[in-house]
């Protein structure tokens, strides 16, 4: 019998005291529900066994899946074809060096990169202009039970919690709130953090009512990170909940969109995983309303491209999309990669790998492009986004060990080649520009052998057709550019889109002003990714430091210590192209340009200033600003309120030492531990219980305590009774006596 079905069982238990502790039980019900195991064993990229993977139940069509899918590849191939045979005319004159021939396999290359995004646009442009239904009306009935997760690491928790909130009140507003339960899952390892999510999960708990379908769960330990997360909560609850809505700490959802998700999931028992498309939204740097722009205006026609030419064999993007939690489980347990990091070891980028062993067994995995009311956030600067990508960057890379797994589907092999280019072109630009520079000052400085010693009829002429070079970097802008054209025709004809970015005009000059800025900036990311696969290359690990969400800016020192390097290969780049030939710096000026401005443009366009300015200004306007969704809007309010309730009372180890009330709670709320071995004491365990025993009040306790003695303090139940019992002031201070 479905779940929903019992009331009882969806009722959370309370958790007992452990016993000796004498504070008051908590008033409060249980911060997790009963739990329901799953198995999730970790699967094998050597072997698999076709014979149990799923049986679609319904018949799908697909012949438009195909249709689409031809025009997209076999488009691309036919461009890349073209612009090989351009490119090899255009070096071909005199004959071939070897290396010409160096220099026509990087442009093929790098080329079929973007001729196949280009046809995938098109092909997104039609079936946005001609084809795309309006998404269905919401259900009136669920018959499953949905867990809505939120994966949270050291992130602030007035904003999350706030936005958590925001999505329950929508749902619970539809009528279909029984259909949910919301969880928490922290894997935070900062103590203040750690504490304040406590304080904020109770007060929204207050809030909400009790019978709120709330949970909170804190995992002491981040083992595999986010992945590690989701996992750890597969395992404990998955048997409860038939479906999952995964999100980020930056993720915002209408309660339509999640009811939609829920109920094209119940309909469709083929579906693994059915993925949103996130818009950004909340943002007020120039950098960042840029990447909101361009994800509002030409994001649509990319996504739907992808969309319809990968049909029921699409990805995953590990947020803001529902899976089948059963499917998940069984056949998504991540492996260990073999050798160490950064390509082996513990997979980071774990959504197209999930993606990859759902859809191998034999679930779908698709886009709902027209569904809308899902929101993202992304990063306030360029060398914010530069941290984002480094870790991107190696889980991209770490890919390659998994492209040849047996039993993938086609697609999902396409899927991982895809995420391995969007980061692997950035050096094959490049090399491709450095062997250009040295053919032009071969020809420049270097005494040609017009006859070398082996017999030839001819001479070898080192030389290029400048006209026909000329129609194929034309060929080139057009390729890399037309799918911006064609994202903003879209936005031109659809009149809602066009009147609520600002007009026709305000429109047209916003997108030429995020085009020249794309260009400017793209000579630093194509370094600052290069550098990174270099990174990886030579086999250095990377972190998982949590992502810097709000729009402070980064101190100017630290720009110019990052961008140093930009700005000398940018001045060093002038010089010699001027000494080569002049025509040779017009060709690079807008990555000379670029490099050059690097520290002025990193700063600039991480200032708030400069972007609420353009925003007041009418340009970069993107719809959703001028008719903000009503989950945003409230999201923002509870999160100032909520901002500004932290900055009052008590916090962290002060809080736990005041509120006997809060410490019950959060001594109820620890897992469960086995019992500690004689002689296995970690080094911040011994650390803050000498501390805590030397210490004769809880001001010079805390003085003391470093975060990670703080966090063992406040996982172990003895070391928070120890605590408690420290007094404010020294034992025996009395006033001095009045004279």
């Amino acid at each position: 019998m479905d779940a929903l079905s019992n009331p009882r069982q969806t009722e959370p238990v309370v958790t007992q005291l452990r016993p000796g502790d004498g504070a008051l039980a908590p008033d409060a019900s249980s911060c997790v529900p009963p739990e329901a195991p799953l198995a999730m064993p970790a699967q094998s990229l050597t072997q698999f066994d076709g014979a149990g993977r799923h049986k679609d139940i319904t018949r799908h069509p697909v012949f438009g899946f195909w249709l689409a899918r031809l025009f997209v590849f076999g488009g691309g191939l036919c461009l890349t074809a073209y612009g090989a045979y351009e490119m090899y005319k255009v070096v071909e004159v005199g004959g071939v060096t070897p290396l010409e021939w160096v220099l026509l396999v990087l442009f093929v290359a790098n080329f079929s990169w973007i001729a196949l995004a280009c046809m995938s646009a098109f092909a997104g442009f039609v079936w946005l202009l001609l084809v795309q239904r309006k998404p269905p009306l919401p259900p009136v009935a669920l018959r499953q039970r949905t867990a809505i997760v939120m994966p949270i690491y050291n992130e602030a928790p007035a904003r999350v919690f706030a936005a958590l909130e925001a999505m329950i009140e929508e749902v619970e507003a539809s009528g279909l709130g029984h259909a949910f339960e919301w969880f928490f899952l922290s894997d935070t390892t900062d103590p203040e953090i750690f504490v304040a999510e406590e304080q904020a999960y109770l007060a929204m708990r207050e809030r909400l009512g009790q019978s709120c379908r709330l949970f909170y769960r804190h995992r002491p330990k981040n083992l595999n990170r986010k992945s590690g997360n989701i996992e750890e909560f597969v395992t404990r609850w998955g048997g409860r909940y038939p479906h999952m809505v995964v999100l980020d700490a930056d993720s915002l959802m209408t309660g339509n969109t999640i009811i939609a998700l829920a109920a094209a999931m119940e309909a469709d028992p083929d579906a693994g995983i059915i993925q949103t498309i996130p818009l950004i939204v909340n943002r007020n740097t120039l950098f960042a309303r840029l990447q909101q722009f361009a994800a509002r205006i030409y994001g649509p026609v990319i996504a739907a491209g992808v969309s319809v030419s990968m049909g029921r064999d699409g990805n995953y993007w590990g947020h803001n999309a529902i899976i089948r939690t059963k499917a998940f489980a069984a056949h998504c347990g991540l492996p260990v990669l073999r050798g160490r990091p950064p390509l082996g070891g513990h997979i980071l980028s774990h959504d197209f790998v999930e993606a990859a062993l759902i859809r191998r067994a034999g679930y779908a995995v698709y886009m709902l492009p027209s569904l809308g009311g899902s929101y993202e956030e992304c990063p306030p600067s360029l060398i914010d986004l530069s941290t984002r990508d480094r870790r991107w960057c190696q889980g991209n890379l770490q890919h390659s060990r998994v492209l040849l797994a047996k039993g993938l589907h086609p697609m999902s092999r396409q899927h991982f080649v895809t995420g391995i280019m969007a980061y692997a072109a950035s050096p094959l630009w490049m090399a491709q520009l450095i062997v250009g520079i040295i053919i032009v000052l071969q020809a420049s400085y270097i005494r040609p052998e017009y006859f070398p010693s082996s017999f030839t009829l001819f001479p070898a002429w080192p030389r290029f057709d400048p006209e026909r070079s000329l129609e194929l970097f034309g060929l080139t802008m057009t390729i890399l550019l037309l799918p911006k054209f064609l994202g903003l025709a879209l936005g031109l004809i659809q009149g809602t889109t066009r009147r609520n970015a600002g007009g026709a005009l305000r429109l047209l000059a916003s997108a030429l002003f995020e085009i020249i800025m794309s260009a400017l900036l793209a000579p630093i990311m194509m370094l600052i990714q290069a550098g990174h696969v270099m990174h990886f290359v030579f086999g250095l690990d990377t972190g998982w430091d949590p992502q810097r969400r709000d729009d402070g800016s980064i101190p100017f020192k630290d720009i110019v210590r990052r961008h140093r390097s930009h700005v000398a290969l940018g001045v060093l780049s002038l010089v010699a192209g001027l000494s080569i030939s002049p025509s040779l710096v017009a060709w690079m000026s807008p990555t000379i340009l670029g490099l050059i401005l690097a520290i002025f443009l990193s700063w600039g366009t991480g200032l708030r200033g400069a972007g609420v300015a353009l925003r007041r200004a009418g340009l970069l306007v993107t719809p959703e600003e001028r008719i903000t969704p009503p989950v945003v809007v409230r999201a923002n309010f509870l999160a100032g309120e909520r901002a500004h309730l932290d900055a009052e009372g008590p916090k962290g180890l002060y809080l736990l030492h005041a509120d006997p009330r809060f410490r019950a709670f959060h001594v109820a709320s620890l897992p469960r531990q086995q019992k500690r071995r004689n002689g296995n004491i970690s080094p911040e365990w011994a650390l803050a219980g000498a501390k805590l025993s030397d210490a004769e009040t809880i001001d010079e306790a805390i003085a003391w305590l470093q975060p990670k003695e703080r966090m063992a303090i406040l996982l172990d139940p003895a070391l928070i009774a120890h605590l408690a019992r420290l007094p404010k002031e020294r034992p025996g201070a009395e006033a001095a006596p009045a004279m």
